[in-house]
């Protein structure tokens, strides 16, 4: 039995692809002072300075819905120093040194003094689902983990199970915000201040101390630290990480939302920006070379074959989406070949095809081994002075004895170039992101 936390027994997680089950419908009706949830139509404006755009998951067809909640206040002197006394950082994976990483950033609410060791546990596990779908899968080794201990004066947070409840946490959150059962809102600038202490986030979520389904993307926030948005989810919740698997399709991948709202009409507007969404039929994107075009026909992970389906970005019309039913559409879901793709050349912005274990700011000797972290099935190659050796191919350690560095008193360089031969992308644009090199000096 697992241990119980606010007097809660805790759910054992289920398959991370399972589909949501939640029906916030009826839960809305009978909760007093509920307010209908906001939808965004074709003339809605964007969020002004009193208001930010979050997206939100909840129905048994698992696709995410919109609205406009408050943005947080600017933090007092007193929260600012209370933030400032907190907010340990603790490794959790460590795959290589920040900056040569993806770093991933878990900060905990709704824990207090004596669960910091829970939230680490859970950051654990919640990383391991999210890491277990593809393409994560295949790239665990390129992100580094770490969870920002924020101390709560009460365990639990606000709004669990009832609207009524309500929690002293450090970063505020709480269920039924704005109204929403599902809607797990955060304090974002209190969030911002404990990411902050983590050397380099590049992408941050918010673990929230409850087995209540929820969450939130704050997709439009751009953060003094560096990341772009916020996910926040529930710890004991087994759709969490699918809910932070797709806000993740929108920061790292750049991807667009898949599904629709019927009031949005006909799109008319420009061809859009992202990837993964096209004003283009299939005939038109191949005869331009445009988008996914090398990806029609093919078999997608996702299921069915990569074509364009009509219906995405918001717009049941006009509007064209790779596959018939993605992550970016409905939860548990595997992302689409496209998809993929723009995930993993995001991954490749963060953290290059290949890093250096060894340090490259001090010379090394003719004997020491030098080594190198790269994703599995990355292709390495070694040189000496700019000549490529056939000797230690693939090596992910190596002495540059071995490579043929002679002992005849000078100084010489050793070079590893890295290729990600991956399938899983196919435009030539972004597999420049899929190569890398580290050079070493070796010592006279």
């Amino acid at each position: 039995m697992r241990r119980r936390k606010s007097g809660i027994a805790r759910r054992t997680p289920l398959k991370i692809a399972t589909a949501v089950g939640v029906a916030l419908a009826a839960t809305l009706a009978a909760t007093a002072g509920a307010t209908a949830e906001p939808e965004p139509g074709p003339t809605a404006s964007r969020p002004t300075q009193s208001t930010q755009h979050v997206e939100y998951f909840t129905g048994p067809d698992g696709h995410p819905r919109h609205t406009e909640v408050p943005v947080s206040d600017p933090l007092t002197s007193k929260e600012r120093k209370s933030v400032a006394d907190d907010g340990t950082v603790v490794p959790i994976v460590q795959n290589g040194p920040v900056g040569s990483k993806a770093d991933v950033v878990f900060v905990g609410d709704g824990y207090t003094a004596a669960q910091q060791e829970d939230f680490h546990a859970d950051v654990r596990t919640k990383w391991a689902e999210v890491s277990a779908v593809e393409p994560y899968r295949s790239y665990k080794n390129l992100f580094n983990v770490w969870a920002v201990d924020a101390h709560s004066r009460q365990s639990g947070v606000s709004g669990d199970p009832t609207s009524d409840v309500r929690k002293d946490t450090a970063l505020g959150s709480a269920f039924y915000c704005d109204g929403i059962e599902r809607l797990l809102c955060v304090d974002t600038n209190k969030v911002e201040a404990y990411a902050s202490k983590a050397a380099d986030p590049d992408l941050v979520i918010v673990l929230s101390n409850s087995t209540k389904y929820g969450g939130a993307g704050y997709n439009d926030i751009t953060s003094p630290s560096g990341y772009d948005g916020i996910a926040t989810g529930s710890s004991d919740h087994a759709q969490s990480s699918q809910v932070v698997v797709h806000e993740t399709g929108h920061s790292l991948g750049k991807l667009a939302d898949e599904y629709v709202y019927e009031e949005y009409g006909t799109y008319t507007g420009a061809e859009p920006w992202e990837s993964n969404i096209s004003k283009l039929t299939a005939p038109q994107l191949t005869a331009q070379k445009k988008k996914w075009y090398r990806w029609i026909g093919q078999s997608s992970p996702d299921g069915g074959t990569v074509g364009a389906y009509e219906g995405g970005g918001y717009y049941p019309r006009g509007l064209y989406r790779p596959t018939e039913n993605s992550i970016m559409r409905t939860l548990g879901r595997e992302f689409n070949s496209p998809g993929r793709e723009a995930m993993i050349a995001g991954f490749h912005r963060h953290a290059p095809a290949v890093s250096a274990v060894t340090p490259t700011d001090t010379e090394v000797r003719r004997s020491q081994r030098v080594k190198v972290q790269a994703a599995e099935g990355v292709r390495l190659r070694w040189s000496v002075d700019g000549r490529s050796v056939k000797k230690g191919a693939d090596a992910r350690s190596i002495t540059p004895k071995a490579l043929g560095v002679p002992a005849d008193g000078r100084a010489h360089e050793v070079t590893v170039r890295a290729t990600d031969p991956t399938g899983a992308v196919r435009d030539p644009e972004l597999r420049k992101l899929l190569k890398g090199s580290v050079t070493w000096r070796v010592a006279r």
